[in-house]
């Protein structure tokens, strides 16, 4: 690991001129919790001149839900912060299960929503419930504070739509109001310290005894985390049954690109898209509902 220069920044303009003056080659990383920066340096895979720690920066620290019910998550929330929130698990369930399964519980301590997003790998945990969930990423740099969809903050492997001088501020996740219900099912041959052959998260509104929304995510099967945009729109507008929810299934399998490697077949992969995107759906139904999607028409 080459020397760099550290700098400590205690609020969020001190965070963004440090990021403007960069380091001594331009080459500037933002640290947290460190759990994939660390390792990154050690291994040599980056050299960054400048590293910008951003525990000091209280803005970025944030979790709360405002007067219209959304959460708002700094980008230095760790994941365990997450799992143990109240907040995220009355109302953003899916979410607080992701952050529930990212590592051990020594890793949840330090690693950090923002970590696990802006590193923009197509299995993170998080990514998945944040697309479910119509979450909303805050970035501000300097030309100023804008606001994206989270689905197109990613732009492929370890890529993201910050631009330089640029960083997550947070994540406001839009409440998901009454009759909502949902879930993050992941699989990995390891319960833990390992990461994700597929992960699928699943949301579902159900009103009158019908779907009126439906978002389902999936994760490690693309280069970035995707929307199965034709298994939602056949679950909307239709009572939820598991002759539906077996469809859906199917329809999702449909929308993942997933690739063969040491983890998993391709095959493999849309195999367990399969797998979870039932569970998921079926879970999620039963979260919003309070009752069984099998006493919906069982079959």
């Amino acid at each position: 690991m080459r020397r760099f220069d550290m700098a400590l920044p205690s609020s969020l303009s001190e965070c963004l001129a440090a990021l403007s003056d960069g380091g001594d080659g331009g080459d500037v990383k933002l640290v947290a919790g460190g759990t994939d920066l660390v390792p990154q340096m050690k291994n040599g895979l980056v050299r960054p001149s400048l590293v910008v720690d951003l525990g000091g920066v209280p803005e970025l620290k944030v979790l709360e839900t405002g007067g219209d019910g959304a959460l708002r998550v700094g980008a230095a929330v760790t994941a365990r912060a997450l799992e143990l929130s109240e907040l995220a698990r009355d109302g953003f369930r899916a979410l607080s299960e992701g952050a529930g399964v990212v590592g051990s519980y020594q890793v949840r301590n330090l690693a950090t929503l923002g970590g696990n997003v802006a590193n923009a790998a197509p299995s993170a945990d998080m990514a998945p419930p944040l697309l479910a969930l119509d979450a909303v990423a805050v970035v501000d740099g300097p030309n100023g504070r804008r606001m994206m969809p989270i689905v197109d903050f990613f732009q492929g492997v370890r890529r993201t739509a910050l631009q330089p001088g640029e960083l997550l501020v947070e994540i406001v996740v839009p409440a998901a109001g009454a009759g909502s219900g949902g879930t993050y099912v992941r699989h990995t041959p390891r319960r833990e310290l390992d990461i994700a052959v597929v992960g699928v998260a699943s949301q579902l509104t159900i009103q009158d005894g019908r779907c009126t929304k439906a978002r389902i995510a999936l994760g490690a099967v693309a280069p970035v985390p995707l929307r199965a945009s034709d298994a939602e729109a056949r679950l909307e507008g239709e009572e939820v049954t598991p002759a539906l929810i077996e469809e859906a299934a199917n329809l999702a399998v449909q929308s993942a690109r997933p690739i063969s490697d040491q983890r998993g077949s391709a095959e493999f992969r849309r195999h367990l898209v399969r797998v979870l995107t039932r569970r998921t759906l079926t879970t999620a139904f039963e979260r919003a509902t309070g009752r069984s999607s099998s006493r919906n028409g069982a079959h």
